[in-house]
């Protein structure tokens, strides 16, 4: 059945007339200044081009750069350049198709596809998906933020302050959320952090380019200062030779490690909707260049951290520069900074789950401050008390993660396509949809396995 013009809010199984799928998606793609209504209100101008591709950076890049380096030291260097482009392409290519079914179903949500593939129990997948997602990132991040801050703050400082509040990582974590978390996650439009955007990915490239310069201050072999005596680690020198192609036992967490190191997903539609002139093209142009940005920084952090520790390198590789520099004044601060941007993307991260909660609870009501207060609030009182009392927070929500990562980056993109599309199924994007969703089953199923496996044996 055809739905009238400028039609919004449309029941699942409602779709663009137009026979052929090329001629769908041109008729749908006039509707994109309608479909971001419901948060363009009149006389807002939208984000501009390069801010949202600064969100969008922020989103997709976290802690997991940290480990980059050490998959690079168990895949090899082409090796670990083949997989991080192939995860690249996968990873813009699903993207492709939620912005296609979103122009051919006039909606602007990851759960709204739901809803309209599934019906309700769709939705309330997709968006309890999310949130356990979401929670679990923000959640890892603080626990980083509770870890870690202590110790980069105690290296600027002379003499024993062991006990001051100030040191103390759940004072500082709760201080944190108070004071910073929580005001910019109350912020009404996602558009409105890109400045705390810019800021983050400022210190990430900040990140990146010490690692760069520092290569040259590491030795190898690798010498290791204790009492001031100096001690070779490695007398090989062919272990200062980088490995084009390598496997080992560790390898089998490359595959993980850089299958979820692009996921944005959460936050394409919501970048998307607040998008200055908003279009398919142009938001997928957004993507693109995050996407670019994001995996040259990904490749040049990985690929400098390994040529300075080589085999030796630790699966956090700030600590390696603690261990070998020690006393260094950029080591610090690229410690400090980096903690700042992942302390930065906590915010960016509770608007999609904000979102999926509203959606689900709240989605027959016009928008309402109690709501949005309440609702951000009890996000933020949930990952604090996570990051706080889950003694080892990584292995928890890495069960889960693992698994809604791999659903909300390939399999959930992959199977709405294949069921909303009207293409025959020998045609490319059906295919590529086909593939995406075999390959999100497979990379889920096996990361948890490997997560479990590993969270057995270190018992």
């Amino acid at each position: 059945m055809q739905a009238p013009w400028g039609v919004i809010n449309v029941e699942p199984g409602w779709y663009i007339s137009s026979q052929q799928p090329e001629e769908a998606e041109a008729e749908a793609e006039q509707l994109s200044p309608l479909l971001s209504n419901e948060l363009h209100r009149p006389g807002s101008v939208g984000v501009s081009y390069s801010v949202s591709v600064l969100n969008l950076v922020n989103a997709i890049m976290g802690s997991g750069i940290l480990g980059l380096a050490y998959v690079m030291a168990h895949t090899g260097v082409l090796g670990f350049s083949f997989m991080l482009l192939i995860v690249a392409l996968l990873a813009s290519f699903s993207v492709h198709l939620l912005l296609s079914m979103c122009i051919q179903t006039a909606v602007t949500s990851y759960e709204d596809l739901g809803l309209f593939a599934f019906g309700l129990p769709g939705k309330v997948v997709v968006a309890g998906t999310i949130i356990i997602q979401d929670v679990g990132a923000m959640s890892s991040y603080l626990f980083i933020i509770k870890t870690e801050l202590p110790a980069a703050i105690s290296e600027f400082l002379s003499g024993d302050y062991s006990g001051s509040w100030y040191l103390d990582g759940k004072t500082l974590l709760i201080i944190i959320c108070v004071v910073i978390v929580f005001p910019l996650a109350l912020l009404p439009k996602i558009g409105f952090l890109g400045y705390t955007s810019s800021l983050s990915f400022f210190f990430m490239v900040f990140f990146a380019l010490a690692i760069v310069i520092k290569k040259w201050s590491i030795p190898c072999p690798l010498t290791l200062n204790c009492m001031e005596q100096y001690f070779q680690i490695s007398n090989a020198t062919d272990d200062c030779k980088p490995k084009l192609f390598h496997f080992s036992k560790e390898s089998v967490y490359a595959l993980p490690a850089t299958a979820f190191s692009f996921l944005c997903h959460t936050s394409i539609l919501p970048i998307y909707c607040e998008l200055q002139s908003p279009s398919k093209k142009r938001m997928q142009n957004v993507t693109n260049t995050a996407i670019a940005l994001t995996f040259l920084i990904y490749f040049i952090s990985a690929l400098f951290g390994y040529l300075t520790f080589y085999d030796k390198v630790a699966s956090n590789v700030l600590q390696d520069y603690g261990k070998y520099l020690p006393h260094d004044a950029v080591v610090r601060t690229v410690r400090l900074c980096f903690l700042c941007a992942v302390l930065l993307t906590v915010p960016l991260i509770h608007f999609p789950a904000r979102k999926a909660f509203m959606m689900v609870f709240f989605s027959n009501l016009p928008f309402s401050w109690i709501h949005h207060f309440l609702t951000t609030l009890a996000l933020n009182i949930v990952i604090v008390l996570c990051a706080i009392y889950v003694p080892d927070i990584r292995n928890v929500f890495g069960i889960v993660g693992s698994s809604t990562s791999a659903c909300l980056t390939f399999v959930f993109p992959g199977l709405f396509y294949l069921k909303l599309s009207r293409e025959d199924f020998l045609s490319w994007k059906k295919l590529g949809a086909f593939v995406l969703l075999i390959l999100g089953v497979l990379a889920g199923n096996f990361s948890l396995a490997v997560i479990i496996f590993n969270w057995t044996n270190n018992k």
